[in-house]
């Protein structure tokens, strides 16, 4: 009979960090080229919210003080950094594994930090204009485009960036495939 923690000595050499390297920056090019529209979706709210931060202090280093975080002007330029070029990275398909992953944290972080105050009823943030102000109801409503983001950097990962990327521009060119075969030359539905 093995030991029970004989299974999880074997996980490191499974994959090592040289598979997990190619597995990040050498993801699947073959997905379909209609990935680009959960890039251009996700990574442009990303663009724009980041963009925000450095423009609006409600959206950056009000929010960021108000949640009582440590160094809230570096916490916004930091988070507005990673948002903005992340979000222009994924729309391109550019690093698209890499920047899922941050982006997962960022909104598992988010998800953490803002909506168990609200689900309690102790959120420092204002409140919705309107019923229902805390609660279940509350974190489903206001948690709606934190979801999506989180599940749609998880696809992102997972998919990797389709045809239509950066990603894939460079590992064709890696692997000596002519280019033209990245792009559909016909749209079927």
């Amino acid at each position: 009979m093995s030991h029970p923690g004989a299974t999880l000595a074997r996980i490191p050499s499974i994959m090592n960090v040289r598979q997990i390297t190619q597995w990040l920056f050498s993801p699947p090019t073959t997905g379909p080229w209609s990935i680009l529209f959960v890039r251009l979706m996700v990574g442009g709210v990303f663009l724009w919210e980041g963009i925000g931060k450095f423009y609006f202090a409600s959206l950056g280093v009000g929010r960021f003080t108000l949640l009582g975080f440590p160094a809230p002007g570096a916490m916004s330029a930091g988070i507005g950094l990673l948002e903005s070029v992340g979000g222009g990275c994924l729309i391109a398909g550019l690093l698209t594994r890499p920047f899922a992953i941050l982006f997962i944290g960022e909104m598992i972080g988010v998800l953490i930090t803002t909506k168990v105050s609200l689900y309690l009823g102790q959120s420092p943030l204002p409140l919705p204009p309107v019923p229902p102000q805390f609660g279940m109801w509350a974190v489903l409503h206001e948690a709606r485009s934190d979801y999506a983001q989180l599940m749609s950097s998880l696809f992102l990962l997972f998919a990797g960036p389709g045809t239509l990327a950066l990603d894939a521009y460079f590992a064709s060119r890696k692997q000596g495939r002519p280019v033209e075969s990245l792009v559909p030359n016909r749209v079927t539905v």
